[in-house]
């Protein structure tokens, strides 16, 4: 898998750690890292020399352009997200009916772990945007997460219906009239306490500001309440374009860049996308 050298506030060394843990944590890991030569040699020098073949350095260009040019299974980022974003929607292209991919976060919860949906790739979606986010988030939860029939739920302030503004407001009657995918179902609005506690939810969509500024105050109120590492990774997969991205935060550490290494290898090496897009097929067709 391509990994961007370059991506993260304290990179290319917080990156170089991550790598060399990636690789020493799995075996049968191989990288691209694509960036400047003195980041990657720095990687190579760390490694035994039986191992270095699993190393391969690409100068110039992105991780999600060595995907497109098959030097690469799958690329993670920790890089600018709009940047990441719009690169993989021009170079891999869109699944069909997709015009906004989104970014899907798992998150720990008090009844187990959710997904969250968008969380910093669309910040102005419509109310179709937020429907199809939807559909693409419960497939997301069924096929990779392994939860069967998701629920899915609408953040906004209150969970009376007709609560948040026009947009929340409008997004109901659309995930209504037709059945998501995955057996999953809309269960209704929800709050930001439902996401910490996870009850009664399986995928939260919102607009990509609310999430993102919903992921980083739960992430931080986790790592500062003791509990020591996330039991998920900190890293997003964007779901919706022609091949496996994953975005990790600009402030990632080694061990996080690490986790986001190895969570987008799981991705790829369980054909999550196609897993995914057969499930979204499977609805459409079964409902035309």
């Amino acid at each position: 898998m391509a990994v961007d050298l370059l991506g993260g506030d304290q990179a290319p060394a917080v990156v170089v750690d991550g790598a060399l843990r990636a690789v020493q944590d799995d075996p049968t890991l191989h990288l691209t890292l694509v960036g400047p030569a003195e980041a990657s040699d720095a990687v190579l020098a760390a490694l035994h020399p039986a191992q270095r073949h699993r190393i391969t350095a690409v100068l110039g260009g992105s991780a999600v352009q060595a995907v497109a040019d098959g030097l690469a299974d799958a690329a993670l980022s920790a890089g600018d997200t709009g940047i990441t974003v719009v690169s993989a929607a021009r170079v891999l292209g869109r699944w069909p009916g997709v015009r906004r991919p989104p970014l899907a976060a798992v998150l720990p919860t008090v009844a187990g772990r959710l997904v969250l949906l968008d969380v910093g790739s669309t910040v102005d979606p419509d109310e179709q945007t937020l429907a199809v986010h939807a559909r693409l988030g419960a497939a997301y939860a069924a096929a990779v997460h392994d939860i069967p029939t998701p629920r899915v739920g609408l953040l906004t302030i209150g969970t009376e219906l007709g609560k948040g503004d026009r947009l929340r407001r409008a997004v109901p009657a659309l995930l209504a009239d037709r059945p998501l995918p995955a057996g999953a179902r809309y269960t209704g609005l929800v709050e930001g306490g439902d996401v910490v506690l996870g009850h009664g939810v399986d995928v939260v969509v919102t607009d990509g500001f609310t999430g993102n500024v919903l992921l980083k105050a739960l992430e931080t109120t986790y790592a500062r309440s003791g509990h020591g590492a996330a039991p998920t990774p900190r890293a997003a997969v964007l779901l919706g374009v022609g091949g496996t991205v994953v975005v990790c935060h600009g402030s990632a550490t080694g061990a996080d860049l690490a986790g986001g290494i190895a969570f987008t290898a799981h991705l790829h090496r369980r054909s999550a996308l196609a897993a995914i897009v057969d499930l979204l097929t499977y609805n459409e067709v079964s409902h035309e």
